[in-house]
């Protein structure tokens, strides 16, 4: 099953929740504000979630989209879920290098590796 909106697809494989993000760029405020809204919400209706963030499209990226993931993850892991981040683009990840989140977050090269880590 495969729910999208203008900002987000969110399937089911397995037992892992993986949602990939539509847009390229992820800059604006109330975007942001949706897709954490979106997010949050995936992680109140399935406490234990696995989740999933593929990255793939994203090439650009705004610092409210690290402080949205940080308040995500602090949510998914109180409710005792996982949150796993993967296919992150190397000027992307250095920004999570340079702020330490890349310490913060379990990172993947790959979706598969992702899912295959839980």
């Amino acid at each position: 099953m495969l729910e999208q909106d203008a900002h987000l697809e969110v399937g089911r494989e397995g037992d892992v929740s993986v949602v990939r993000f539509a847009d390229r760029k992820i800059l604006e405020e109330v975007p942001i504000a949706e897709i954490g809204e979106r997010l949050n919400a995936l992680a109140d209706a399935e406490p234990g979630i696995k989740l999933l963030l593929d990255f793939s499209n994203v090439e650009h990226l705004s610092s409210a989209v690290l402080s949205m993931l940080i308040n995500l993850n602090k949510r998914v892991t109180e409710q005792g879920g996982k949150l796993k981040l993967a296919n992150i683009k190397p000027q992307i990840f250095e920004v999570f290098k340079i702020t330490r989140l890349n310490t913060v977050f379990d990172i993947y090269d790959t979706t598969a590796k992702a899912k295959a880590s839980y």
